[in-house]
């Protein structure tokens, strides 16, 4: 029975660097009769080392100090440099004490002479259990670094996209009232245009705050042709002569289901970092096809490829390997697939070039509800309740535009006042984000106070809206931001077309 046993479970490898065959038998014998589940491995000079530490990766040394031509300390040097937190024993047949004393100050964990080794067990335990909670401290470290990351993104993401919604919210409203006011169809086509950049860019400012929260963003139906045609539009610019884009698309009709601006920007930061891997030239492919009940996207380069270190942090944020990179390209690629329910694979190999696989599933089509036709007002009076200026503003301008008397509140105390001073309006259009009380509040309020009118509430993701606390008698509709123009006039319409 041995004096001491390692437990462990897992299988570890041991390199040792000895001249000598039995001397490492010995140790070998040593440690098995100690129970250690291991496999082993002998060098005995530096070349060898520095294969080993690639190909056969030990989790512990157990180094000779002195052998012809070579040394424990040229070994401790090289492990060192290669891998600082590996567990390196000494385990010499004499060690002076300075010798000793240097040795540790020089980085090995313990040393142990040959002729009194029955404390070598032990202090290889002892090496392998503190290497262990090293590398589960360094992990820990890492994680809250990274958490402490994204939530400065995340506070970066809500500002950012607080600020562009409300840039961009007259490219949601005016080229409605511009088709609206003119018959030209070249006008039409150009507020077409207008309106269509406004809501991609509306769900671009929206996608930040999804790539911090992993929120699902809502999806269309659209047909991979045209997503390509899309990307290739956009990548003709930033294409170098040396490097060819092929499309693979056997079925021209495939279709798929996700948010289109989302995988549109996705499939570009992949295709500009294909590009920037093929600075001598290559071929660049975008592929697609059906798959395992879904849509496989590839992106696929004949680049300088990747090695097994790089593709480990490839997904982790602010890891980058360009001069002027921001780490943060492929993390986002990975969180809008996962938010579309999909799943991202990368395969690479250095000189090869880089595949990525983007699986997303296929959606049940639902079918589009009726809407009754946009009836123009006839001077009905309309408190609108927002706490953003330029949201009030525009909508106010857009309803009378349509024959409507908006009446303006920025918050639940102001609506109050205006009511008690005007009286009730026939609709109230109230934003779910306003302040001085909320919307649920002030609704509640004006109903049990004797408002007998509709609400519309104008529903902010970033403060969703709980009709629960509004009394179920009081006529409510809910419409999402940003706010489709056409879709809001309809609701105005339909609401008071029904007698209070």
């Amino acid at each position: 029975m041995p004096l001491y046993a390692i437990s462990r479970d897992a299988p570890v490898r041991v390199l040792f660097v000895e001249d000598s065959a039995e001397d490492a038998e010995l140790i070998q014998m040593q440690l098995e009769d100690a129970h250690l589940r291991a496999e082993y491995l002998c060098v005995d000079d530096a070349a060898g080392l520095r294969a080993a530490l690639d190909s056969f990766v030990p989790d512990i040394v157990l180094s000779d100090l002195s052998m012809p031509g070579f040394s424990g300390h040229d070994a401790l040097a090289i492990v060192r440099a290669h891998s600082p937190m590996l567990p390196f024993i000494f385990v010499s047949g004499t060690m002076g004490e300075e010798v000793a004393v240097a040795a540790l100050r020089e980085g090995a964990n313990d040393y142990i002479l040959k002729h009194s080794s029955a404390r070598l067990p032990v202090a290889v335990d002892r090496a392998l259990r503190e290497a262990r909670i090293e590398a589960e401290r360094q992990r820990v470290e890492a994680e809250l670094m990274r958490s402490q990351r994204l939530e400065s993104m995340s506070l970066l993401a809500a500002g950012l996209s607080h600020d562009l919604r409300n840039i961009l919210q007259p490219l949601l409203i005016v080229p409605d009232l511009i088709a609206q006011r003119s018959d030209d169809p070249r006008l039409h086509q150009l507020a077409a245009v207008v309106a269509e950049c406004g809501r991609r860019g509306h769900e671009m400012a929206e996608s930040m705050l999804s790539f911090v929260r992993g929120s699902r963003r809502a999806s269309e139906r659209f047909r991979a042709a045209d997503l390509f045609h899309a990307v290739q539009l956009l990548l003709k610019g930033s294409m170098p002569a040396g490097v060819r884009l092929d499309v693979r698309l056997p079925d021209p009709e495939l279709s798929l289901d996700a948010n289109y601006t989302e995988l549109q920007q996705c499939l570009l930061n992949l295709s500009l970092n294909a590009i920037q891997a093929m600075p001598s030239g290559g071929q660049l492919e975008l592929a697609a096809e059906a798959a395992d009940g879904g849509v496989r996207l590839e992106v696929s380069d004949t680049g300088k490829g990747m090695d097994e270190q790089i593709l480990r942090q490839l997904f982790t944020p602010f890891f980058t390997t360009k001069a002027d990179g921001t780490g943060l390209g492929l993390v986002s690629c990975k969180r809008i697939v996962a938010g579309m329910g999909g799943r991202m694979e990368v395969s690479s190999q250095p000189g090869q070039g880089t595949r990525f696989v983007l699986w997303l599933p296929l959606l049940a089509e639902e079918a589009d509800e009726g809407l009754p036709a946009v009836v123009a007002g006839h001077g009905q009076r309309i408190l609108l309740v927002f706490h953003e200026a330029a949201r009030q503003s525009l909508i106010g301008n857009a309803l009378a535009s349509q024959g409507y008397v908006p009446d303006r509140a920025g918050d639940g105390a102001a609506a109050l006042r205006r009511w008690a001073e005007s009286g009730a309006p026939d609709l109230v259009i109230v934003d779910s984000g306003i302040a001085m009380f909320p919307a649920a509040a002030l609704l509640s309020t004006m109903h049990e106070s004797g408002y007998a009118g509709p609400a519309i509430v104008i529903e902010d993701r970033e403060t969703p809206f709980d009709p629960a606390q509004v009394p179920a008698s009081m006529p409510l509709h809910r419409l999402q931001q940003p706010v489709d123009m056409h879709r809001l006039f309809e609701v105005v319409a339909q609401v008071l077309a029904v007698p209070a």
